[in-house]
């Protein structure tokens, strides 16, 4: 009866110990905005007891930076498998580091891809086309993870179109993600024109995409670049656009 009143009142004396702690992390999460991240046993089994402890103890920025360091040192020796899963830390310890997303995207559907299409130890190129293909998976996945976490910067939607656009070769959905990033306050001037652009190219949307090219034309001097001019020269034959409602033939400069 004595060791059983001695454990709860040890037990109430840590519980009211933790409270304040536990208040003050909160706040501090919600504070540097570690938004759609649960501290849980997920979280630990993906970042090991390192990374754990250092997402509790306010140093994820610190031990984050230190984890990109190895990544880059692992992409050096190409150690993709260890490189993936140093860059799902990083990721998980800063999920507001748009550098961290972008760049283990490019590491994984761009340069880890195109080391798996050259593997020689690897002579059968069926799999070396699966393998390249779950590498841009993977790095879709990283972007796509880092849009969740960062909805209204347009750089990651960026990086999807591009990855859609030459990996995947879809322009539909390059021209969506685009169009997505081209809504959004800090947009780049020319997502509009990229959207557009990769739009011209996707077979079915041809009508959409004269209408936003001539519509980006009509804008004025700025928008008419040599790109788009021969992309909507490229429409208006296809669609048959009548002579009178077609644009000049002389090319405007830049």
């Amino acid at each position: 009866m004595t060791r059983g009143l001695i454990a709860l009142a040890i037990l109430i004396v840590v519980g009211l110990i933790k409270l304040p702690v536990e208040h003050n992390l909160a706040a501090l999460h919600r504070q540097e905005h570690f938004r759609g991240v649960e501290f849980n046993l997920d979280l630990r089994e993906k970042l090991g007891q390192l990374g754990f402890i250092a997402a509790l103890s306010g140093f994820r920025a610190i031990v984050a930076d230190a984890l990109f360091i190895q990544a880059h040192a692992a992409w050096e020796n190409t150690q993709w498998g260890r490189m993936l899963w140093l860059f799902r830390q990083v990721t998980a310890l800063q999920p507001h580091v748009l550098l961290f997303w972008d760049t283990a995207a490019w590491h994984m559907a761009w340069n880890a891809s195109v080391a798996a299409m050259n593997d020689s130890n690897q002579p059968r190129q069926a799999l070396r086309v699966k393998a390249q293909r779950e590498y841009f998976a993977i790095g879709k996945e990283f972007l796509e993870r880092g849009i969740k976490n960062n909805p209204d910067r347009p750089e990651l939607y960026e990086a999807l179109a591009r990855l859609y656009k030459e990996k995947y070769k879809d322009h539909g959905r390059a021209a969506e993600y685009y169009a997505k990033a081209s809504t959004l306050p800090e947009a780049a001037p020319w997502d509009r024109r990229f959207s557009a652009y990769e739009l011209s190219y996707t077979e079915g949307r041809e009508r959409d995409a004269y209408e936003r090219l001539r519509s980006l034309y009509d804008e004025g001097e700025k928008e008419r670049l040599p790109t788009l001019i021969k992309r909507l020269k490229f429409l208006e034959d296809k669609l048959a656009i009548p002579p009178d409602q077609r644009i000049p033939d002389t090319l405007t400069k830049h």
